[in-house]
């Protein structure tokens, strides 16, 4: 592992309408703590070798003064303003990365509850895929609904996942698909095509399978307030251990 050298890219430019909140979810407090140092420091602990930190205009100093300063994170090698969607910010993170990069890890700061035994699944699985995202088999029976709300198909629970982040990829695919993916994108916005996550990138751009890769289901995404709750019993719970 010592010769693979990989970047996260942490996305925490989003405002988080859903939360219902005048303060943006990955700054909300966790046993103390916002919700992004979580995710933070998870790289901080991890073989992970650098950080590209992507937050929201004006941002940067107090990220950079009250996250990492205070809490001691240093892998964090540059911030960067996000864009207008999460696939603008991504590119973003992406430019800003000019040290040698095998791999990066593309995950939410809403995302707390990422653990070392994820992210050495999914470094396992990169190496051999080039393309992995983590994610769980859904508990619930899916629906696939039509134009008027009533039920349209029923998929096979079995093959079904819920995906999560971290969503990792060989630098220079990930690179060169984010690029296609702009210099495309008047065309699919006229399309309606929607980019909902970068294993849609990899799948529409770099044509690759995507291998999926088993993360937890307490690794849930800090969404509305309710998702802080969870969270915090998630927290209490392996603090307990």
């Amino acid at each position: 592992m010592e010769n693979i050298k990989t970047t996260a890219i942490v996305l925490a430019a989003g405002q988080g309408k859903r939360m219902q909140s005048s303060i943006h979810k990955q700054y909300l407090e966790l046993q103390g703590k916002p919700v992004l140092y979580y995710a933070l420091n998870a790289f901080e602990q991890s073989f992970v070798n650098a950080v590209v930190l992507v937050v929201g205009k004006g941002e940067e100093a107090f990220c950079r003064q009250e996250i990492l300063e205070k809490y001691g994170i240093t892998k964090v090698k540059t911030i960067v303003e996000g864009g207008k969607e999460r696939y603008h910010s991504v590119a973003n993170g992406l430019r800003a990365i000019t040290w040698q990069c095998d791999y990066v890890f593309i995950h939410d700061g809403a995302r707390p509850l990422i653990c070392n035994a994820i992210l050495h699944r999914a470094l396992t699985s990169v190496q051999a895929a080039k393309a992995c995202v983590v994610g769980m088999p859904v508990k619930d029976t899916i629906k696939i609904a039509d134009e008027n709300g009533c039920v349209a198909s029923t998929p096979a629970r079995s093959l079904v996942w819920q995906i999560q982040t971290p969503q990792v990829f060989d630098k220079i695919l990930i690179t060169k698909a984010y690029e296609t993916l702009l210099e495309q994108e008047n065309q699919l916005l006229a399309q309606g095509v929607q980019i909902t996550d970068d294993a849609m990138v990899a799948e529409y751009f770099a044509d690759i399978s995507v291998k999926l890769v088993e993360g937890s289901y307490q690794n849930i995404k800090i969404t509305t307030p309710e998702d802080l709750k969870i969270a915090q019993i998630f927290l209490e719970s392996q603090n307990s251990e």
